[in-house]
């Protein structure tokens, strides 16, 4: 599994991108103050362009992106890597 993770602090929002096995488990948008659950991916749901610049990092696990989310320190965001693009 592997996750990639932008945050939109304009509008307060997280959002992931899965994989499970090298297949993709889809696109989750949740709350700034919110968790990730596996429910929360869908397929279709595609990542909004103006976050090309809000990447935040990849994540070996679900746990691992929450845990990142219950720390209150700022996000360090950069440019979203090419291979993440689409």
């Amino acid at each position: 599994m592997g996750f990639a993770l932008w945050v939109d602090v304009d509008n307060l929002q997280v959002w992931a991108r899965g994989t499970h096995e090298y297949r993709p488990m889809g696109t989750a948008v949740v709350a700034r103050t919110d968790q990730f659950r596996h429910r929360d991916f869908r397929q279709k749901r595609p990542l909004p362009a103006e976050l090309e610049d809000s990447f935040v990092g990849f994540f070996g696990s679900l746990e691992e992106v929450n845990v990142r989310l219950r720390r209150k320190s700022p996000f360090r965001r950069r440019t979203t890597p090419a291979n993440l693009r689409y």
